[in-house]
């Protein structure tokens, strides 16, 4: 359940930073606290950044570690899918002709 909660907090900052109240009134099954608990593990992921103006404290998605993730594990592996597909493609179309 908290890795899910922590997706969808994740989803919930893609789009654009959002504070912390605005945050704990979408997952409203969830008390502020437990928003807080899984925010702070999303900051020392480094997965997400705060901001505090005034009283309000903003959380911003930091892309960087996921693309950092996607280059080194999942662009390669998504580059030889293409190209496993491409032959496969080939292959049908030269059978077909």
């Amino acid at each position: 359940m908290s890795a899910g909660v922590r997706r969808a907090l994740l989803d919930a900052l893609k789009d654009g930073p959002r504070t912390t109240g605005a945050l704990c009134g979408r997952f409203r099954p969830l008390d502020r606290c437990t928003v807080m608990q899984h925010l702070r593990v999303l900051e020392g992921a480094d997965l997400i950044i705060v901001q505090r103006k005034g009283r309000e404290r903003w959380n911003h998605l930091n892309p960087l570690p996921i693309k950092q993730v996607h280059d080194r594990w999942i662009g390669p592996h998504a580059a030889r899918a293409v190209e496993v597909l491409e032959r496969m493609k080939t292959d049908l179309e030269r059978r077909r002709d």
